[in-house]
């Protein structure tokens, strides 16, 4: 995982860089999340790992599919990927994307994971903790994975807390080996 976003992170800072240069940071983001609905479809992903297309092929064939729904910066950025070759880093890319953008303005996204769903007293106050611990104010999204036993793990870009009786069980496995 670490080396798909060692292999985005160029990407992805060049675009946000070009995102930050011609303020269009929003289009930018709803640009790529768009691609990357358009390239998770089923026909198109048959297409693109045909390797009897070539990169000539591929990028006129999702010029053609992302005309009118993205800007032509964006299409270009695209075309980029396909002559390097790295298209399928393109989640990777817009994950990271995001998380400049969050960084930029100011907030943290966190993921947490939890085996049981919180009261709401206990969500506020789990907001709070994790907006003193990353020092930003956070959009959190709470999912509940029964497979963590009990505890949370919570996600926020390259951070993980992990603390699952799941996580705990893992590590005492290892420990003991």
């Amino acid at each position: 995982m670490s080396e798909l976003a060692t292999l985005a992170r160029p990407y992805a800072l060049a675009a946000f860089k070009r995102a930050v240069e011609t303020q269009q940071i929003e289009q930018w983001s709803n640009d790529l999340n768009g691609l990357l609905a358009v390239l998770s479809d089923k026909d198109l992903k048959l297409f693109l790992d045909n390797p009897k297309v070539g990169k000539p092929e591929l990028i006129v064939a999702l010029r053609e599919c992302c005309e009118g729904r993205v800007s032509i910066e964006t299409i270009n950025f695209l075309s980029l990927l396909v002559q390097n070759g790295r298209l399928l880093l393109m989640p990777k890319i817009v994950e990271l994307f995001e998380d400049y953008k969050a960084n930029a303005q100011g907030y943290v996204d966190v993921d947490v994971a939890t085996a049981f769903e919180f009261s709401d007293d206990v969500r506020a106050n789990l907001k709070i903790t994790l907006e003193k611990a990353f020092g930003k104010a956070i959009n959190m999204n709470v999912r509940i994975d029964h497979s963590l036993i009990g505890g949370i793990l919570v996600r926020a870009g390259d951070k993980v807390i992990d603390g699952s009786i799941k996580g705990r069980l893992q590590h005492m496995q290892k420990t003991l080996q």
